[in-house]
């Protein structure tokens, strides 16, 4: 391993092959934390007094971004989704109870069994499409527990490699509708408060070194019920293309935001499925009214 570009006196802990940048621990930590100052920057993503709700599964990404931005100074606090999916959200939500400990930094949790009266176990043996119901679910109960407690922003610990399969996935499928929201920060508006990806830069790779350098404690067991094989095969293309041509991942993602993004976003009322309402019963924001959360609460009750 070769010295560290920043002090030349420490052998490196982590190499970057995309920046072709060798770093010791201590220099990896201090690169990591202003590369992400410097993309929320770059993004407005949200202000340095701004009340910040952090998405957390449990998971190295989330639990990350939680702690890089608490060492940066922001007012952070966590949300953690409690899907009921038996052993797996039980050790999940202990993990982030854990690590909500040891930031000392508050961990709100909600857990949908109480919310609507099922669990995604319940979903699986009613739909097919319980995984993207899964994801639905999730983003309501973030939305509106940041909405209910005038947070400025709702952030999540997407990195570049999600970013950039799913936007290969994405384009290969021509979904207008989703290639048109393709930004790491999306503004408020029509109920839904603002959202960021502060690692939308970061590949996991990186992601994982900070964990590791930081002793950070997370999950590594993915959901026990997500097949998600489509997402690995677009995942793995994108691994394969970086491993040939290092810096491939982020010269597709930034270049889409440059050069695409703008195109698609001047049309993007025209791409949507159906124009957004309000639930009648719960206030949230719904392609019809009931929203499928408070149809969901009909059906456990029924």
């Amino acid at each position: 391993m070769a010295r560290c570009r920043k002090c030349r006196r420490k052998k490196a802990d982590v190499f970057i092959p995309h920046h072709r940048l060798p770093l010791c621990e201590e220099h990896f930590l201090e690169w990591f934390e202003e590369y992400l100052a410097r993309t929320v920057k770059k993004f407005k993503m949200f202000s340095p007094k701004a009340k910040i709700l952090v998405a957390i599964s449990g998971g190295k990404d989330s639990l990350v971004l939680w702690k890089a931005l608490n060492n940066l100074g922001y007012h952070t606090e966590g949300l953690f989704v409690d899907l009921g999916i038996e052993d797996f959200s039980l050790i999940s939500r202990r993990v982030a109870e854990n690590f909500a400990e040891e930031l000392d930094r508050p961990l709100h949790v909600v857990s949908i069994a109480k919310e609507i009266g099922l669990t995604i176990p319940d979903l699986k043996s009613r739909t097919k499409k319980y995984c993207s119901l899964c994801g639905s679910i999730k983003r309501y109960f973030f939305n509106r527990f940041a909405r209910q407690n005038n947070f400025d922003v709702l952030v999540t610990g997407h990195n570049l490699d999600d970013e950039a399969s799913s936007l290969l996935s994405n384009t290969i499928n021509w979904q207008l509708k989703y290639l048109a929201r393709k930004y790491p920060v999306l503004p408020e508006g029509n109920g839904f408060v603002r959202k960021a990806k502060p690692l939308c830069r970061f590949t996991a790779f990186e992601i994982k070194e900070y964990a590791r350098l930081q002793k950070i404690e997370y999950l590594t067991e993915r959901c026990p019920l997500s097949p998600e094989a489509t997402r690995l095969v677009y995942a793995e293309l994108m691994d394969e293309l970086e491993e040939k041509m290092p810096g491939t991942k982020i010269r597709f993602y930034m270049d889409y935001l440059r050069k695409v993004y703008p195109i698609f976003n001047k049309q993007v009322e025209d791409f949507l499925d159906r124009p957004l309402t309000q639930c009648e019963f719960c206030g949230e924001p719904a392609v019809s009214s009931p929203c499928f959360v408070c149809k969901l609460k009909a059906e456990a009750k029924a």
